[in-house]
């Protein structure tokens, strides 16, 4: 098959369909590990309108590790406290989580065109990095060795190869359809108005829920000065209505003393969508994004589950491209995805439920027992600091649970991120001194005596980076050192802490922070053979290996 003009066809390791903030976010974790990467998007440009409004601690950590959190954070809300009210504006909950065990606030707004662009504009500092606009994937077919994916251009029709395809095409995906997989669930029957205002009529600086049941609404504020209103739209107003100058003020009459006045930037009528797709992967077809689930908005969870696919299966896929890691590998990101999108999507749809109804009864009973919750201080503590949110935890997939003796064990769950000390930086977030790919983090232990030479000298082989975590008085004792190990110093007490309340001191950490395997010092040998062995790694790769662990280390 040709390009359509006689050409040889391109060739790419991966081919990325859709430039929206999951397909973004891959490729750039993609050109950190000098993957060559394509990625195509069938508009002329950047959707410039807000959509997503809120981002998690666990999205910007995943921002983070593509070196341009600095550049999204002025785009950010942080500690966007959540009020639900009743129909009258009294509290009824509140959510308002303050500890950040993963280095960043667990609730910001944000303005999620500004954080696209800046996403795009961290592409150009990739040579492995082809983007290609206003062209459409019409087409792929997996071939087995490799795919053949087809593409409408203005210049016409034309064909690339690639061995992998990711699919983060929203929820109408073309990726899907063409890997034939069912995408199962629900569509609300409600719809709602959403309105972006220009020059925040309000100025406070949260997010309030009305469970009105006259009608539903939510109040946002976003960073720069704009505000987000939803609305349940009832049946019998049309979504033509729905767009009037008159309709809207009726609906903004009630919040703001003047909503003639306001500069609207958009509206649009929503309805929800609760549905998974059946599969994440299917041979060398894969997706990602709202193009694997779609979940109601309540929870803010969409974007953010879409970060968490890029986050799991970015550096699956440059393991197995550079040939450090077996095709087996790509398997266990469904294995792992699939169970907390699920637990999302039912969050997000329960939370949709309690605050929707219309039926005065019913929302009565709702605020009376929600009242009662509330003033029960546990449950009160445990939703204010947020904790009904499931945080994934891999039972299988890219994880070894064998050999780690703590009855709570932490394997196959996200490591805390706590600011830490070096040599040369009094202080540090946790993360930028682990680097970008496999770390083994011992406390108070060196690594190579507990790993041995032989595992060492593998882990090694593989690009992992070795750190050494002490008491900060230990921090600056030289009797330890080796020049392939970094020394950390806790000076907040957060890692001991962790550590207090576990059995494991030898910690495996993936690339994306999550803790694949975890022992006693003594076992640490035995485990890091188990784990090359499940996450089917191979100590050398190829040339793409070789760019991918040359990468720019952070300053120890």
């Amino acid at each position: 098959m040709d390009t359509g003009n006689g050409s040889t066809p391109a060739r790419y390791d991966v081919v990325v369909v859709g430039a929206g903030p999951v397909g973004l976010t891959l490729c750039n974790m993609l050109g950190r590990y000098g993957v060559r990467t394509l990625l195509v998007e069938e508009r002329p440009a950047l959707i410039d309108y807000p959509r997503g409004v809120g981002i998690d601690d666990e999205s910007l950590r995943t921002l983070q590790s593509t070196g341009l959190v600095e550049q999204i954070l002025p785009h950010t809300n942080p500690n966007q406290i959540m009020r639900f009210v009743d129909g009258d504006r009294r509290l009824l909950a509140e959510i308002a989580p303050t500890d950040q065990q993963f280095g960043w606030p667990k609730r910001s707004g944000f303005i999620q065109p500004l954080v696209d662009a800046e996403l795009l504009r961290g592409l150009d500092r990739f040579d492995c990095i082809d983007i290609r606009w206003a062209t459409a994937m019409t087409d792929c077919h997996d071939a087995g060795d490799e795919v053949r994916v087809r593409l409408d251009t203005a210049d016409g029709p034309e064909t690339v190869h690639a061995r992998y395809v990711v699919g983060s095409d929203g929820g109408r995906s073309a990726t899907r359809h063409a890997m034939g997989v069912s995408f199962e669930g629900t569509t609300s029957s409600t719809r709602w108005l959403v309105v972006d205002i220009d020059g925040d009529p309000l100025g406070h600086p949260n997010v309030e829920v009305g469970a009105d049941p006259v009608r539903p609404n939510v109040s946002i504020s976003l960073a720069h000065g704009i505000r987000r209103f939803e609305f349940l739209l009832h049946p019998g107003e049309t979504d033509e209505e729905a767009e009037t100058p008159e309709f809207l003020a009726r609906l903004l009459a009630p919040f703001v003393p003047h909503p003639e006045r306001l500069d609207v930037i958009r509206r649009r009528v929503y309805t929800h969508h609760s549905r998974i797709a059946g599969e994440f992967r299917k041979g060398r077809l894969l997706l990602a994004g709202d193009a694997a689930h779609l979940m109601p908005v309540w929870q803010g969870q969409g974007y953010n589950s879409g970060i968490r696919d890029a986050a799991n299966l970015g550096w699956k896929l440059a393991a197995v491209a550079s040939g450090l890691a077996g095709d087996a590998l790509l398997d266990t990101y469904d294995q792992e995805r699939r169970k907390h999108a699920r637990a999302m999507i039912d969050l997000s749809t329960m939370v949709g439920r309690v605050i929707s109804p219309t039926n005065q009864r019913v929302a009565a009973v709702r605020d009376v027992a929600v009242r009662a919750l509330a003033a029960v201080p546990p449950l009160k503590r445990y939703v204010l600091g947020m904790r009904f949110k499931p945080m994934p935890r891999y039972d299988r997939g890219a994880v070894v649970h064998g050999w780690s003796r703590s009855p709570n064990s932490a394997v196959g769950t996200l490591f805390v991120q706590p600011r830490v000390a070096t040599r040369a930086r009094p202080d540090v977030l946790l993360d930028d001194t682990l680097g970008p790919w496999f770390a083994v983090l011992c406390w108070n232990n060196q690594p190579r005596k507990v790993l041995g030479d032989i595992e060492f000298a593998r882990w090694k082989a593989l690009g992992a980076r070795f750190v050494e975590a002490r008491p900060a008085t230990q921090l600056h004792w030289a009797g330890h050192d080796d020049p392939d190990v970094l020394v950390v110093g806790d000076h907040t007490g957060a890692l001991k802490k962790w550590f207090d309340g576990q059995l494991d001191s030898v910690l495996f950490l993936r690339p994306d922070r999550f803790v694949a395997g975890a022992s006693i010092a003594q076992h640490a040998p035995e485990l890091g053979a188990a784990l090359r062995d499940t996450l089917t790694l191979t100590p050398g790769g190829t040339d793409a290996a070789g760019r991918m662990l040359r990468l720019a280390q952070p300053a120890p």
